[in-house]
C-alpha cells in the first residue's frame, strides 16, 4: 500500500484550516444579531424609537452566518443525511457515498447556484444598490454577494471532503480519520 501524498494531506488540511476559520469568524456574527437585537428592543420599548439601520444590520449578520457559515457546517459533519442508511455503512461505503454525492449532488448544484447568481450580484455591484428603506444599510450588494460566496466556499470544503474520500477507498483510512474535523461540538 503506498503512502498517502504530503501535498495532497497538506492541501486538506489548509482547506480545513480555511473553513475552520472562516467559520469562527462568522460564528461571532450570532453575538452581533443578539446585541443589536437587544438594543432595537430597548430603543422601540424603552426610548420609543427605532433604527431602520440596526434592523436592516440583523438581517445583514444573519444572511452571512447562514450563507458563509454552510462551508463551516460541511467540515464539522452538521449538514443534513440519511443516517438510518448512511450510520451503518462500511468505512468504505461511506466514503463512497461522500465521494458521488460531492461529485453529483453538491458540485452541480453549487456551479449552478454561482452560474444563475452571477448576473443577479453584478447587476447589484453595478449600480451600488442600497436598501429600498430610508436610513437603511446602504450596502444591499454586499448582502446578495453572499450568494456567491456560498457556493465557492461550499465547493472548496467540497474538495477535502472528496480527497478524504479518495483517501480512505485508496486505503488510506487512518490518514482520512486524522484529517476528520467533526467533534460533537455542531454550533458554529
Amino acid at each position: 500500500m503506498n503512502t498517502a501524498s504530503p501535498q495532497l494531506i497538506a492541501l486538506i488540511k489548509g482547506i480545513n484550516r480555511f473553513s475552520d476559520w472562516t467559520g469562527r469568524i462568522v460564528s461571532w456574527f450570532v453575538l452581533a444579531i443578539v446585541l443589536i437585537t437587544f438594543v432595537v428592543v430597548v430603543m422601540r420599548y424603552v426610548l420609543n424609537s427605532g433604527s431602520v439601520f440596526l434592523q436592516e444590520s440583523v438581517l445583514y449578520f444573519h444572511n452571512y452566518v447562514i450563507m458563509l457559515g454552510a462551508a463551516y457546517a460541511l467540515l464539522k459533519g452538521a449538514h443534513v443525511r440519511v443516517d438510518i442508511f448512511y450510520r451503518p455503512m462500511s468505512e468504505k461505503k461511506k466514503a463512497w457515498v461522500d465521494l458521488l454525492g460531492f461529485i453529483f449532488l453538491l458540485l452541480p448544484t453549487c456551479s449552478f447556484i454561482f452560474y444563475i447568481a452571477w448576473d443577479y450580484v453584478m447587476a447589484s455591484w453595478q449600480i451600488m444598490e442600497g436598501s429600498q428603506e430610508a436610513g437603511g444599510v446602504e450596502a444591499k450588494y454586499l448582502f446578495k454577494t453572499s450568494i456567491l460566496l456560498m457556493p465557492v466556499l461550499m465547493i472548496i470544503q467540497g474538495v477535502a471532503e472528496a480527497l478524504k474520500s479518495v483517501l480512505t477507498i485508496t486505503g488510506h483510512q487512518d490518514i482520512a480519520k486524522q484529517l476528520e474535523d467533526h467533534d460533537e461540538e455542531h454550533a458554529l
